[in-house]
């Protein structure tokens, strides 16, 4: 089995050379920190090694209130953030999903950002909002450490949440339906493809959503996603697929009807 994951591993590398591969030293410490890394098969860990290697090759790290980023946190936040590429064929074509940015800001605490609303009356409100992580369209990430750090509980991951809104973005803004391939699920159009996402995905949102006023309005018990995801589609997206790759078979039972799409998008049977 080892040889065969290192055949395996040899063969990636080679497909991405000149990249040099991550360190034990750097990555067997993040394997054994993050439990649903360590879940993974030996071959999927040889797999997410390379591609988080290119990963961080083609980004750059910042540190905010000077914080310093070590290599250890880059590992961390890049092995994340491509677990949800890992099916998608060749490192570089799959990592061609995160080419609209190159910078991830890396907070030591908690984030204010200045927000605006407006009421039913017409009056404009400003507030701030606290935040773990944030992903601008076509623009940088920002991800808070300890939050980072703390993936892996409460079946969230930051990384990948901020991650699934980039790759939501693609097909033009984040609202939970992110471009779906030819022949997605058997559907003979992309049309119908989205039609079937949609139809499936807004019955859950809305049953969520209703679960979570229940619970504020009436004492019932919170459902086990983050309530997070009941504020907008494309945050119950983020959400769900942060809970669906820190814990599948936890998702599952909770989201029955959204496990085959998720399979079918994150997970395509290749050609040949």
């Amino acid at each position: 089995m080892r040889r065969a994951v290192a055949r395996l591993l040899q063969r990636l590398v080679a497909m991405v050379a000149p990249v040099r591969p991550i360190s034990d030293a750097l990555w067997l410490p993040t394997i054994a920190h993050y439990g649903f890394l360590r879940a993974l098969s030996l071959q999927e860990q040889a797999k997410l090694r390379v591609l988080a290697a290119l990963f961080l090759r083609r980004k750059e790290f910042t540190g905010a209130h000077g914080l310093e980023v070590s290599d250890a946190m880059a590992v961390a936040i890049a092995a994340q953030a491509c677990l949800p590429l890992l099916h998608w064929g060749e490192p570089r074509q799959a990592l061609a999903w995160y080419d609209d940015f190159v910078g991830i800001v890396v907070h030591p605490t908690e984030a204010l950002a200045l927000r605006s609303s407006m009421d039913a009356a017409g009056v404009v409100h400003h507030y701030h909002e606290v935040l773990l992580g944030e992903a601008m369209e076509h623009g940088p990430i920002m991800l808070v450490w300890p939050a980072v750090h703390e993936a892996g509980q409460r079946h969230s991951s930051v990384v990948i949440h901020e991650f699934m809104h980039k790759i939501d973005m693609k097909a033009g803004r984040a609202d939970g339906c992110p471009p779906l391939p030819p022949g997605f699920m058997g559907m003979d159009s992309v049309r119908e493809a989205r039609r079937l996402w949609r139809r499936v995905w807004s019955a859950a949102y809305v049953d969520f959503r209703d679960r979570v006023r229940m619970a504020e309005r009436f004492g019932e018990p919170w459902p086990w996603l983050d309530a997070y995801g009941a504020s907008a589609p494309g945050e119950f997206f983020a959400v769900a697929c942060e809970a669906w790759f820190v814990d599948p078979p936890r998702f599952a039972e909770e989201f029955p009807a959204l496990v085959p799409l998720l399979k079918a998008f994150f997970q395509p049977v290749q050609p040949g």
